[in-house]
């Protein structure tokens, strides 16, 4: 084993010279390590840290423990591929890990590594319960093929390169279907026997479903009971495959290891999703969303009593509160949760009641607070250990205490001397008001070394979502600290729209992509453009998705106050864009539904970008992966044809291997070099 001291846990990074570097470059961004929690217990934190190697264009994770008390590193891996999903077990004697798809066992006092299981298939988003007597109940997602692939279909023409759709969903975000689907797989395993378990059982056999539901779930869409017997699962299970592409409608389902029963938790209309125990296994607890459709409704906590979850008919919150993004259960009656709130995410503790109904509120304890996005968090005793970022500081782990707020504690300090040689940007809050009366929270990042008696090119940023929030998050590519150390000025706004601002600033866009939003940035760029450190000659607009939407439409109503735009995978036009992407209960919740309706709604006309390319008069970078399902690519290509046959300056820049994000490393580098050039040329030069 490999211990370290806090001074040396900055990992692969000694061929970085930042000896004579004093601001954030594209390059030293993709040199920090990302730090990201994996378990914890009453001693010591498992994490994992991934650094990325630019020429072999690859990254690698790792895994570490720390010890709470003592601050302690030992490094627990150092294996080719990256090590996933670690967790303690037998007292703390063993961590379990998932490496090339099957889980493994390290021993932290020696460094033994040896397989536990032998999975045909493998195994991936694995979570375990160690039962009394030593073994681990396995719970894990597995590829099961349902559908025939086009060998299948014709094997007599083996050179034969096709596919064949009756429905939808036969893309989705960054993918093309492969006629397989995700199950919720079951193996019991013995630790410490020298053979590896090759057993399972398919808890979904014959299921055409998935579980967890693509494209982003995974193991906190399912969860073992204490005792290993029940399995809680979220699931769209429906007749219909359209109802996939139209429908959010997800239940928990609770599958009986003991009777091969399943089931169904009456929840919500909308997603249900995130099941888990409670330490007793006597209440099942889950977020769930309302209204059918809405995949950015208010997530709130629900909790049913799990030996009779199959027969709850009504659902009352356990709280009323906007978000809840994650939960753990501290004790039989307490829940430590994360929410937004004002463009933040903190972490909480709710205590609990027995009552009639079930579980309700007694107290609410909010354990973090400040200018910081809290992220995942391991609630265990005395302590809560999560990530913690800002706009200037990647993920490290703080430790804090479970009862009460208190004096917050860096665990690791992966990044330490990456940041210590860099001067940081200033990030100022700012209210600023809107056209129909309300007050929107706008981040302002300053460049390091600001002087308020120099003028600045400024930049509006543009969020996607569009329901999502500008918090304090750090981003390797949209990064705040990166844009404003090349010399800009970055104003961030939470236009209408985004949640933790309340229920109706957050649903206030639907329907109204092109209206009120708009309104909101031209708000937030005139209010800086007042101050006379920005320059009002040299502003520009970039954004992603809904952000890159939004420059879309910007470039059409600015009247001459941006001087450069960018656009990475953003609409353009909204109808072809309908009849191209691939969650429909999305497009249908936010732009009013089809165009071909009676009463065609706005989002076609007003608030279509296509519309008005004839005052576009600034120049325009697109940016589109090819593999962008969600929006495709077709809608960038149209944007700067548009541009160049109106014979405004241009240039598409295109990733054939990417989807709607950008994630090799020397791709991202590029995305860098284009971005800032394209700002220089048309900002600085």
């Amino acid at each position: 084993m490999k211990l370290l001291s806090l001074s040396l846990c900055l990992i692969g990074l000694t061929s970085l010279s930042l000896n004579a570097q004093d601001v954030m470059t594209p390059e030293t961004l993709w040199n920090l390590g990302r730090v990201s929690l994996d378990d914890a217990n009453e001693h010591a934190v498992i994490y994992g840290v991934t650094n990325y190697d630019l020429d072999e264009n690859k990254g690698n994770r790792n895994l570490y423990m720390v010890n709470k008390a003592s601050g302690e590193v030992t490094q627990l891996t150092d294996l080719d591929g990256g090590e996933y999903q670690a967790f303690f077990f037998r007292g703390g004697q063993s961590v379990g890990f998932l490496y090339q798809d099957q889980l493994h066992s390290v021993d932290p006092r020696t460094g033994e590594i040896k397989a536990l299981t032998a999975i045909e298939g493998g195994v991936s988003d694995a979570k375990c319960v160690e039962l009394k007597e030593g073994r681990l109940v396995m719970a894990f997602v597995t590829s099961v093929s349902m559908e025939k692939t086009p060998l299948e279909r014709r094997p007599h023409l083996p050179m034969a390169n096709y596919a064949v759709y009756d429905e939808l969903m036969y893309r989705h975000w960054n993918q093309w279907t492969d006629y397989q689907f995700n199950h919720i797989a079951v193996a019991v395993i013995d630790p410490l026997s020298d053979q590896p378990v090759t057993e399972m059982v398919d808890i979904m056999a014959g299921e055409a479903v998935h579980a967890p539901m693509p494209p982003f779930g995974g193991s906190e869409s399912f969860d073992i009971s204490p005792d290993g017997r029940f399995i809680a699962y979220a699931s769209k299970k429906s007749s219909s495959k359209l109802d996939f592409a139209t429908s959010t409608d997800s239940k928990i389902y609770l599958h009986d290891r003991t009777s091969h029963v399943t089931a169904t938790v009456h929840g919500l209309d909308g997603y249900d999703n995130n099941p888990q125990f409670s330490p007793d296994g006597q209440w099942l607890a889950f977020t769930a969303m309302a209204e059918d459709g809405y995949e950015s409704d208010i997530n709130q906590l629900y909790i049913v009593a799990s030996d009779d979850a199959g027969k709850v008919q009504t659902l009352d919150p356990v709280m009323e509160t906007e978000y809840v993004s994650e939960f753990q259960w501290l004790s039989n009656s307490s829940i430590v949760y994360r929410d937004q709130h004002e463009a933040t995410q903190h972490i909480h503790r709710l205590d609990l009641l027995k009552g009639k109904r079930g579980l309700s509120k007694r107290h609410i304890v909010d354990l973090t607070s400040g200018d910081y996005n809290y992220g995942h968090f391991i609630a265990k005793g005395k302590h809560v250990v999560a990530q913690r970022q800002d706009m200037n500081h990647a993920n490290e782990l703080y430790l804090f205490s479970s009862k009460k707020a208190s004096d917050v504690q860096a665990l690791t300090h992966v990044n330490d001397s990456i940041y210590d040689a860099l001067d940081l940007c200033k990030v100022e809050k700012r209210w600023i008001p809107t056209s129909d009366g309300g007050s929107m929270l706008t981040w302002v990042i300053y460049p390091p070394h600001f002087d308020a008696s120099k003028t600045y090119p400024t930049l509006l940023y543009c969020q996607g979502g569009p329901q999502s929030p500008v918090s304090q998050f750090y981003s390797f590519r949209w990064n705040f600290q990166l844009m404003a150390s090349q010399g800009y000025i970055v104003v961030a706004p939470n236009r209408h729209g985004v949640p933790s601002f309340g229920k109706a600033w957050n649903e206030q866009i639907s329907g109204d992509w092109g209206g009120q939003a708009m309104e909101d940035y031209l708000a937030a760029i005139d209010t800086l453009a007042k101050e006379p450190y920005v320059d009002k000659a040299n502003l520009g607009a970039v954004g992603a998705s809904y952000g890159g939407y939004s420059v879309y439409m910007l470039a059409g109503i600015h009247e001459n106050r941006f001087a450069a735009l960018i656009s990475h995978c953003g609409l353009f036009d909204m109808k072809s864009w309908y009849l191209s992407t691939e969650e429909m209960f999305f497009a249908n919740k936010d732009l009013g539904g089809p165009f071909w309706q009676d009463n065609e709604p706005l989002s076609y006309s007003k608030h279509n970008p296509i519309n008005y390319v004839q005052h576009w008069t600034s120049p325009l970078l697109v940016i589109h992966g090819a593999n962008d399902f969600r929006v495709p690519v077709n809608q960038g290509m149209e944007a700067f044809q548009a541009a160049q046959l109106r014979g405004i300056p241009s240039r598409f820049l295109y990733f054939p291997e990417e989807g709607h994000w950008v994630q090799s490393p020397q791709n991202g580098l590029v995305w860098h070099d284009e971005f800032f050039g394209w700002l220089k040329q048309w900002l600085k030069d």
